[in-house]
């Protein structure tokens, strides 16, 4: 079977000689036709783009005359690849492929009446002739799209693969633990996370990898291990914890403690300690208590940080006193005159720092798992012997 002739090859020939003595006018006119009348061209100045753009229609109108009457492909590789480049640059650029295709349909247009124009001056043009130019410059535009298309595609892969490239880095640099802060951050911004303060750990069994890098996209990092996967999600506190309950539901996922990145790998521990066939979500913040009664160091230093923090901006001494006295007042069960017995202080100075340890505390003093979590704390912390504030005190200690 014969192979279709290009429809460029029905061609008059004398169309290439009235045209080429043209060109250098036209590709500057049509250039400059084709940056106003797309609208996402005309607001770029940068002077390397108008040259770009000049470049790719005199390329593609001198290969046109070069056509004209043959049977040769529309594109040898030096013309396609300035229009695979092109594509490739808008991709760079985050511009959509739209703008690069309606120029080009302008410039189709463009060069329909550059043709006819060039070839009534030598002589009259019948219908059959324009038939067949529109039909060649039509099928020849299209080819440029093509190309423009597949490089678009193309840098739209490479950035693809580079983006995963550089999370997988930063999700290695995370589970390690040990980088040093400065490439951390620097791993971080690279895929747009310009702060990196708490990041959550969730375990997840391997088949729900996939659906996981969909649904938290650039938030998330999903890293495959031998028998399960590890998301790591920014920005997720205890405060989003209904989202993630509803998100993960019937996942199989054990959510780890927000930590600090340094901390993440302790965080990875204590969901694979808290791992278990609850169909999910677990959260490890629930076991906590259980995992430091089993003496796990890393569960009872979540709960020191967290518990700790409302007295972190005092000065150690006001804060020494006040850990002393709540410890005691929480074994004592609220008992002032035991509480004051216990350190040596008056039963007014007791009543001050319970007032203070309210302000900083809250409802927490009241709620049966905080009050639990902090005599878990405070039994295990080391008390310096000059903070037991020994010795009568006539009034409040300030």
């Amino acid at each position: 079977m014969t192979a279709p002739a290009a429809p460029w090859q029905r061609l008059p020939a004398d169309l290439a000689a009235a045209m080429r003595p043209h060109l250098p006018a036209t590709v500057g006119a049509v250039a400059a036709a084709v940056t106003e009348a797309t609208p996402a061209f005309a607001a770029i100045s940068d002077a390397k783009f108008a040259r770009d753009v000049r470049t790719a229609v005199q390329v593609a109108f001198e290969r046109f005359v070069d056509l004209v009457g043959t049977a040769e492909p529309a594109l040898p590789p030096r013309v396609r690849d300035v229009f695979v480049a092109l594509g490739a640059g808008e991709a760079r650029e985050d511009r959509g492929p739209e703008a690069l295709l309606a120029a080009q349909r302008t410039a189709a247009r463009l060069m329909l009446r550059t043709a006819s124009e060039s070839l009534a001056r030598l002589r009259p043009v019948d219908t059959a002739e324009l038939i067949d130019l529109s039909d060649a410059i039509t099928a020849y535009v299209d080819e440029l799209a093509a190309a423009s298309t597949d490089g678009y595609a193309l840098q739209l892969r490479e950035q693809a693969g580079e983006g995963d490239r550089r999370r997988r880095q930063l999700a290695e640099l995370l589970l390690r633990g040990d980088g040093l802060p400065a490439a951390v951050e620097a791993a971080a911004a690279r895929i747009g996370w310009p702060r990196l303060d708490e990041v959550t750990p969730v375990l997840l069994p391997l088949e729900q990898a996939r659906d996981a890098r969909f649904r938290y996209g650039a938030d998330g990092l999903v890293v495959e291990r031998a028998r399960d996967a590890v998301l790591l999600l920014r920005a997720a506190p205890r405060s989003a914890r209904p989202q993630l309950a509803e998100a993960l539901a019937g996942r199989g996922a054990v959510v780890g403690p927000a930590l600090g990145w340094a901390q993440l790998p302790a965080a990875v521990r204590l969901a694979e300690l808290t791992a278990g066939a609850d169909p999910g979500p677990v959260f490890v913040d629930d076991h906590l208590v259980a995992l430091t009664l089993r003496g796990e160091a890393g569960a009872l230093a979540v709960l020191t940080a967290r518990r700790l923090a409302p007295l972190a901006h005092l000065r150690p001494a006001q804060r020494e006193s006040l850990l002393v006295t709540l410890h005691s007042w929480l074994r004592h069960w609220g008992s002032r005159a035991e509480v004051a017995s216990e350190l040596y202080v008056h039963p007014q100075t007791v009543s001050y720092r319970i007032r203070r340890l309210r302000e900083l505390y809250g409802d927490d003093l009241t709620d049966p798992t905080a009050r639990t979590e902090l005599l878990l704390v405070l039994a295990a912390r080391p008390t310096p012997g000059s903070a037991s504030g020994h010795g009568p005190a006539p009034g409040p200690a300030r």
